[in-house]
């Protein structure tokens, strides 16, 4: 419970150990045991690189759906950044009043995430992330 919360909630190990009642060290060693746990569960299938095989079946699916050369679609979003230091938020402000910090991600049909990139400090919009 203590780790899923830290991991969906952004919560520090100290303050969910204080709900479970646990130790702030517990909390992350159960936080590392967990995350190992689902690279080894699925990391033979989802956490390696695509290869030809998989970009054909890709190629195939969005011709199917009339789109040539798709690979996947992509989606750009801002995640505002709660905890942004006071001397950085400048530079991670945008069209928003808040910092923010932008995910590139593209996805294949199955929602296989071939690519993902977090937006440097000054690309407050999409197209300079896509670019």
């Amino acid at each position: 419970m203590a780790t899923l919360r830290m991991l969906a909630l952004g919560t520090a190990a100290d303050a969910v150990g204080e709900m479970v009642r646990m130790g702030e060290s517990t909390c992350l060693k159960t936080t590392i045991k967990f995350a190992r746990a689902v690279v080894q569960v699925f990391g033979a299938e989802y956490l390696r690189e695509s290869n030809a095989q998989d970009t054909e079946k890709w190629l195939a699916i969005g011709e199917a759906k009339g789109f040539l050369g798709m690979l996947g679609s992509i989606d750009c979003m801002h995640w505002q950044w709660k905890n942004c230091p006071k001397g950085l938020r400048g530079m991670y402000q945008g069209h928003a009043k808040e910092a923010t910090i932008i995910l590139e991600a593209v996805a294949s049909p199955g929602l296989w995430i071939s690519h993902a990139f977090f937006g440097m400090s000054g690309s407050h919009n999409d197209i300079n992330v896509l670019q």
